[in-house]
């Protein structure tokens, strides 16, 4: 049993992650997350240290999966989710869910590009 952990503790630790990567854009400071593989998997803006603005969430190859909106660290505005053949749209307002509305598409018609 010690072994197995010593032997996966060992190949956790030999493994390289990306670390994130912080730059100051204006009052902003912009924050890229990186996947095992150093694809960006999120993007977005901080503001005094919350979030704030634009928030990308990618999947590994590299198709957009989240868009989402903060202000001084709140959900706000609107935010799209893609999975599969469905767009959702969630509308915060005051950090809260304010309406919902999700599109399917049998013939590929909503796209994430």
């Amino acid at each position: 049993m010690i072994a197995a952990l010593l032997v996966a503790g060992g190949s956790v630790i030999g493994q390289e992650r990306p670390e994130p990567v912080f730059e100051k854009d204006g009052e902003l400071i912009k924050g890229t997350f990186y996947y095992e593989d150093g694809s960006v998997k999120q993007e977005g803006t901080y503001k005094d240290g919350k979030l704030h603005g634009e928030w990308i969430s990618y999947n590994q190859e590299g198709d957009k999966e989240a868009i989402a909106q903060y202000a001084n660290g709140k959900k706000a505005g609107k935010w799209f989710f893609w999975n599969d053949n469905k767009l959702t749209e969630v509308d915060y307002d005051n950090n809260k869910i304010a309406n919902v509305n999700s599109w399917k598409s049998e013939a590929n018609i909503v796209s994430n590009d």
